[in-house]
């Protein structure tokens, strides 16, 4: 149901009242109305149920009031905005919630029709993404740290593990000087284009310019991994399109996750790297 671990259970709450002033029109936001909020959290309860300890779950009651206060704390034009705020929240204050599944209704909807609710429905939680880095221009150690600690004071990113970074010859036949190469493991609420977007402001604050395909740089970042997502835009391909054949991609990530599997070509990063070389 919810593709993130084999043991994830649900809690849930349903049809939570709550009065709030969200809306488009002056008086939804001035007069405020009744909302209906129903959420499914994706929580491992394993470990709760054997121990019958509650900080071993999420205290639905807890989640509960912090809905409430989100949702009466601020007023947004959208519910999909009341939606997303209440989400974001709700995945950074709970850790161990995994996944939300969050639904927002309006029973007093102002359309001048007899209906009995309209609303929206989300689906919001965390996500593993492997991110490569690479600089050969100025204090390349330096160029990468920035982008490690750039990503860890993301709001709804978290670092949990960075390769070793090594030096490797420049790939794609423009003469320049050798590059420092690394991987991070990344644990984020972020989509894969907020991400994308994301990268591109940190490589631009590390003074990055596109001048030449494959040139030198300050900064490059690139999604490898996103789960095991599969995703071809003209802006973004996941997983990577080049990075079988990529030694500067693959041995800084089979240090840190030899065993995730590339979901077109059902190798491990491990596998792939013996067979490149």
């Amino acid at each position: 149901m919810w593709g993130i671990r084999l043991h994830m259970d649900t809690i849930f709450i349903e049809k939570l009242e709550v009065f709030a002033r969200h809306g488009v029109y002056p008086e939804e936001n001035k007069l405020g109305q009744k909302f209906l909020v129903s959420a499914e959290l994706a929580v491992d309860t394993e470990e709760a149920g054997h121990t019958d300890d509650l900080t071993k779950s999420v205290n639905y009651g807890e989640v509960a009031h912090r809905i409430t206060q989100i949702m009466q704390e601020n007023t947004h034009k959208l519910i999909e905005a009341a939606a997303a705020d209440v989400c974001e929240n709700l995945l950074l204050e709970f850790p161990l919630i995994q996944q939300i599944r969050l639904k927002i209704e309006k029973p007093w909807a102002p359309v001048g029709l007899p209906l009995a609710s309209v609303g929206v429905e989300i689906t919001r939680g965390w996500h593993t993404a492997y991110i490569a880095l690479g600089s050969n221009m100025g204090d390349k150690e330096a160029y990468l740290q920035f982008g490690v600690d750039s990503l860890s004071a993301t709001q709804g990113c978290q670092v949990t593990k960075v390769s070793s970074f090594l030096r490797t010859a420049p790939y794609g036949g423009v003469e320049q000087d050798d590059f420092l190469n690394g991987v991070l493991e990344l644990r984020t609420i972020l989509s894969p284009t907020a991400l994308l977007t994301r990268l591109h402001e940190i490589e631009a604050d590390a003074h990055r310019e596109r001048k030449i395909h494959w040139g030198p740089r300050t900064l490059d970042l690139d999604i490898i991994f996103y789960d095991d997502l599969i995703l071809d835009t003209p802006d973004l391909h996941i997983p990577h399109i080049d990075m079988a054949n990529r030694d500067f991609v693959l041995t800084p990530l089979a240090e840190i996750a030899p065993y995730m599997r590339h979901p077109i070509f059902h190798k491990t990063v491990d596998e792939m790297k013996r067979a490149l070389k």
